[in-house]
């Protein structure tokens, strides 16, 4: 049984860097963040949350308050779940009593990167969650210290996520999706890129930068993490047609609304729509 409650003492601290480390590998970088950080930001409004199975801390979840234009926001800066507890939407739970926590101080958005090509957290964010997106945002983080990143440029999507907006709260009403075929996600969209296989691996043949229809959809591959392991060479063409596609469509007034995940995991699709305002 997993519980999940607020974390407000150094120990709780500590176990939250120690699985930090674990997970992004940059334990003691300038990357990590510490204890002190912790400290400060949960004084003034930060929300940091744990996923206990039992005694063991299986996940956690960061935010920090901040400002946009003015308004009172949340940055979520940190969400890590442990490998063998993944399949449990912990990610999910943690993120929903974040959401309690913000709103209950008064704020309604909040907002945190992901990288557009990993295919999990996109399907997370914007289809199991409700967030959206129309910033993107190239290396944001610089060079990482992380093996995860392996040297690619950090480029983020930024997620927006109006959190009693009706769009949220029809996405945190939907059970989740069965799996689908990404091919029959969002009939009638125009694509914006089409993939070949290339050594084993999805590869982008053909993509199209001009086009101006009320929606599009983007291909991604599904295993971004295993290819910037085996082909970065490709993974890096991979960065550079999809930033080239975002940046180009979200200036035309586009943003990420939903994502479909190809039922065996290989490819995913973003949806983009044009804003009306």
């Amino acid at each position: 049984m997993i519980a999940i409650r607020p974390l407000r003492t150094i120990a709780e601290f500590r176990e939250v860097c120690a699985l930090e480390a674990e997970i992004w590998g940059y334990a003691g970088s300038e990357d990590a963040v510490g204890i002190p950080v912790f400290v400060a930001t949960l004084k003034r409004g930060g929300i940091l949350l744990g996923a206990y199975d039992g005694p063991r801390l299986a996940g956690f979840v960061y935010s920090m308050v901040g400002l946009k234009e003015g308004r009172p926001t949340q940055w979520s800066h940190m969400l890590a779940v442990r490998p063998e507890y993944r399949a449990l939407g912990i990610g999910r739970l943690l993120k929903l009593e974040q959401r309690r926590a913000s709103l209950a101080m008064g704020i309604d958005l909040m907002e945190w990167t992901f990288d557009p090509l990993v295919a999990v957290n996109a399907s997370l964010n914007l289809r199991r969650l409700g967030a959206l997106a129309r910033e993107y945002v190239i290396d944001a983080y610089g060079e990482s210290a992380s093996p995860l990143h392996r040297g690619a440029p950090t480029d983020r999507l930024v997620a927006e996520w109006w959190m009693t907006s009706p769009r949220v709260r029809t996405a945190l009403e939907r059970p989740k999706p069965a799996a689908a075929a990404v091919d029959g996600a969002f009939p009638g969209v125009l694509r914006v890129n089409t993939i070949e296989s290339r050594a084993g691996w999805p590869a982008v043949c053909a993509c199209g930068l001009e086009h101006d229809a009320d929606a599009l959809a983007v291909t991604i591959p599904g295993r971004f993490p295993d290819l910037l392991a085996r082909d970065p060479g490709l993974a890096r063409e991979w960065r550079l047609v999809t930033r080239a596609i975002f940046m180009r469509y979200f200036a035309q007034g586009y943003r990420a609304v939903d994502f479909a995940l190809e039922n065996d995991g290989s490819r995913g699709a973003y949806l983009l729509e044009k804003a009306l305002t």
